[in-house]
């Protein structure tokens, strides 16, 4: 049986790699909260295969708590979030997460209980693939608009991500009548305003992808990885759960979990579970950006469309994407441009730490977190103009991208091009465009 090893929360104040650097944020974050993270890694695993949990609370389905107290002793339930699955506090046991894991793996078989995974926005080492970059004043979107303005009219669409930030659908056409939760980053900024956080204006970049992709799709961007860019499984579950409130047909979740052993995320497998009882509602999740072949849930589920990067020259995968059979299709997600917030960032990671950029409203950002809304945005479009559901639509597209899939890398779908055949932006299209235009529209022969 691996065994994990816990390391202490501390970290140097001048981090050497990335993975320092996230891990620093993340845990100061939570603990601000009053909230303690570990971090592990399976002896049978790569070092880089780590995840990180909270510490003394573990996640049961419901119908194995009784047989978990018997083997532990005095649980204590401490959240009974949705019908099948429990967070469960070791507070009054002599167990800490990973002798309790360890002992239920053996007593009662492994993936009884899991940790309670910290989810984060599509991580390389649980964070995107570059800090956002500097973009002339007055950039583009790239991709560009779809030029069917009509494209996405009466789906909607719910991103869980970082919220809107202030006054973006003001600013930018292509976000207008967009809703959401705040980002809370003050737009504008006031004199002698701190620089932004990392992962301020991820939700509203996500937001403006989709929008490009399906203009008249209706958006609610809310904000869940409030905690520097990361959340608890089980607060991402609840709220993903609420979000079913607001008849999505479409859900893009830019973030997920590494997981002890490698086992489907226990509360994201039930959340899918409840998912299926919303009928053609489609959960389009990021891949993630590890370059690995290791799963990240929910993408890895079956039940999810998942999302990989397309590099920049939209012919071969991204450096930073994960990728293997279980990712369904790659689109564009390298130095993607969108709506951003006003302000000064100052950058965590190394090699640029302490760099300062100013931003005027748009980025250049890359991820699957990016890839990912460029995927629902198409599925929405498609939806509109067929009258399928999300999951019907999602299929279809599938199937389409499958066909045209590139040697070595796997299903591409594109953005809808312009009349010339750009995608916008200035940059170059070709063919395997997940639209569903006519070719004369999309510049495609």
């Amino acid at each position: 049986m691996p065994s994990m090893k816990q390391e202490p929360t501390e970290h140097p104040e001048r981090p050497t790699t990335r993975y320092d650097a996230q891990i620093a944020h993340i845990m100061r974050a939570f603990e601000a909260d009053g909230i303690q993270i570990g971090v592990a890694t399976g002896d049978d695993a790569p070092e880089d295969a780590e995840f990180l949990y909270e510490r003394g609370v573990i996640l049961v389905r419901d119908e194995d708590i009784e047989r978990v107290r018997t083997e532990l002793g005095e649980i204590e339930v401490r959240d009974a979030l949705i019908n099948g699955l429990t967070v469960i506090s070791l507070a009054g046991t002599h167990y800490d997460t990973v002798g309790a894991l360890a002992r239920l793996d053996n007593r009662l078989g492994i993936g009884v209980a899991t940790p309670n995974h910290v989810a984060s926005i599509a991580p390389v080492s649980h964070c995107p693939a570059t800090e956002p970059e500097e973009v002339v004043a007055g950039a583009a979107p790239d991709p560009g608009i779809c030029p069917a303005p009509d494209d996405g009219a009466g789906v909607r669409l719910y991103v869980g991500d970082t919220g809107l930030l202030d006054g973006a659908a003001a600013t930018h056409s292509w976000l207008a009548d967009v809703q959401g939760t705040r980002d809370p980053f003050p737009q504008p900024p006031q004199p002698g305003q701190a620089p932004m956080r990392p992962y301020t204006g991820h939700g509203t970049f996500i937001s403006g992808v989709a929008r490009c992709m399906a203009p008249a799709v209706q958006v609610f961007s809310d904000n869940i990885f409030r905690r520097a860019g990361a959340a608890l499984e089980s607060e991402v579950v609840l709220r993903l759960l609420g979000a079913l409130r607001r008849d999505p047909d479409i859900i893009s979740l830019s973030a997920g979990v590494h997981t002890r052993r490698r086992l489907p995320s226990l509360g994201f497998e039930v959340l899918l579970g409840r998912l299926r009882h919303h009928k053609g509602v489609v959960l389009v999740a990021a891949a993630g950006n590890d370059q690995s072949t290791r799963p990240f849930w929910p993408a890895a589920s079956p039940r999810v469309v998942s999302v990989g990067a397309l590099s920049a020259n939209w012919r071969s995968r991204a450096w930073f994407s994960n990728y293997g059979g279980w990712v369904d299709v790659y689109a564009p997600g390298e130095g993607l441009v969108n709506a951003f917030a006003t302000g000064t960032y100052v950058c965590t990671e190394p090699p640029h730490v302490g760099e300062r950029r100013r931003f005027e409203g748009m980025a250049r950002w890359s991820g699957t977190s990016f890839s990912t809304p460029l995927v629902a945005g198409l599925i929405a479009a498609r939806m509109s103009r067929t009258g399928e559901n999300g999951r019907t639509a999602a299929r279809a597209l599938l199937a389409n991208a499958r066909k045209r899939a590139v040697h070595g890398l796997g299903a591409v779908l594109l953005p809808c091009l312009d009349e010339g055949g750009h995608r916008g932006g200035g940059g170059r299209g070709h063919g395997g465009c997940g639209c569903g235009h006519d070719h004369h529209r999309c510049g495609h022969h």
